[in-house]
């Protein structure tokens, strides 16, 4: 049986046959005729009018003459009528669906350091920008002349240490009263408490830092007066332990545990990433019926910023051996059935549309996962089966 394209290839070579045949007849009827732009250049208007009504009679016969061959395909070509479909063979497969919920970025170690005492902020020893190790000295305020108090008192110190060591030495021998030997413990002790106090003192106004990582901030300019608990000195984050907080419905309780697996998306660095949730809140909002999840995510190249936006896509479902179809595949008709078209083959290419009616599951980036009705190896319509009927007949080009 000869196909579509055979027609048509057909077709064409008539189409050309008449075409030349009609240059040729017309050559012969007149061996002197010129062409379009020789006539154009004669500049003659009498000739470039005949020239024109020569044409349009050559244009309405061929006209009529390609009128006449579509007649004739039309009449000829048995697959007119069969629409063009593609098809699908089902496998079984994974089939993961994911709950998506938003979520901004945070680390614990993203801190304000306040002044612990009075006095100039005297030495700022860094930069903003600057990667900072812990306990490394960031600024010294002024002492206010505790230095010079604590050396007195050092002194004081070392003289009653003396003096204790003395009378206790002699006490144990039996010699002297148990009351020099008192105050000169009590004088030594008490010396060593203003010493240890002012040692206190003095190391507030060393400003360390808690951890290492980057001064964002220097919010207090090198020579202002600083106060303990309302002067901010600098802005300290580390960008190593970050994680998402996100709130996730409560009807996702009995899905999610710690451990799940997560897929996080920040869109402003175009980066996705793998993880787990490390921890799941115990409350539930009463405002919004939510919960809170934490997830933490890796961050060598140190793109990920606190307070960035993420999408958090939950795995709440799994099945291993799932037969999904294109979303837009499933139809549903005007009884409530949910119903696909499955191809049954006939010859070559050709086939008839069957309808099936299907139970349908989870769906996901469009795609939907069928609970019953088809099995693995039947052959699907993708594209094309919108506006089919069942039994008809349809022919595919894959």
């Amino acid at each position: 049986m000869r196909t579509r394209t055979t027609y048509y290839t057909d077709t064409m070579k008539k189409i050309a046959t008449i075409f030349l045949l009609s240059l040729a007849i017309i050559s012969c009827g007149n061996g002197e005729d010129k062409s379009v732009e020789e006539v154009i250049e004669d500049g003659n208007l009498s000739e470039i009018r005949q020239k024109k009504s020569e044409l349009s009679k050559e244009q309405s016969e061929l006209s009529r003459k390609l009128d006449l061959l579509e007649s004739a395909i039309n009449d000829l070509d048995e697959d007119r009528g069969r629409p063009l479909v593609n098809i699908q063979k089902l496998e079984d497969t994974t089939f993961r669906h994911y709950a998506q919920v938003q979520g901004d970025v945070y680390t614990d170690e993203n801190i304000v350091i306040y002044s612990e005492t009075s006095g100039i902020l005297n030495d700022v020893r860094v930069n903003e920008g600057q990667q900072v190790s812990k306990g490394q000295v960031l600024a010294v305020i002024d002492d206010g002349g505790l230095s010079s108090e604590l050396a007195r008192i050092e002194t004081q110190l070392a003289l009653a240490e003396t003096t204790f060591e003395r009378q206790e030495r002699l006490w144990e021998q039996n010699i002297g009263s148990e009351m020099q030997y008192l105050e000169a413990k009590s004088n030594f002790e008490a010396m060593q408490n203003s010493a240890s106090q002012i040692r206190t003192q003095l190391a507030k106004n060393t400003v360390r830092a808690p951890f290492s990582g980057v001064i964002d901030e220097i919010i207090t300019e090198e020579g202002e007066v600083v106060n303990p608990g309302q002067s901010q000195l600098f802005r300290l984050v580390s960008l190593k332990n970050m994680f998402i907080e996100a709130s996730v419905p409560e009807n996702y309780l009995n899905q999610i545990t710690e451990g799940s697996e997560v897929i996080v998306e920040i869109g402003s660095i175009g980066k996705q990433f793998t993880g787990e949730i490390q921890r799941v809140g115990n409350t539930i909002n009463p405002n919004n019926r939510t919960f809170r999840i934490e997830v933490a995510i890796p961050n060598e190249d140190g793109l990920v910023r606190p307070n960035q936006i993420a999408t958090v896509m939950i795995n709440d479902y799994i099945n291993e051996e799932a037969i999904i179809v294109p979303e837009h595949t499933v139809q549903q008709n005007s009884q409530g059935e949910t119903l696909v078209y499955v191809w049954e083959p006939q010859e070559e290419n050709k086939g008839l549309a069957k309808k099936v009616v299907v139970e349908t599951g989870y769906v996901y980036q469009g795609k939907i996962e069928i609970t019953e009705g088809l099995e693995p190896g039947d052959t699907i319509i993708t594209d094309g089966s919108r506006n089919l009927r069942d039994g008809q007949e349809i022919q595919t080009s894959n």
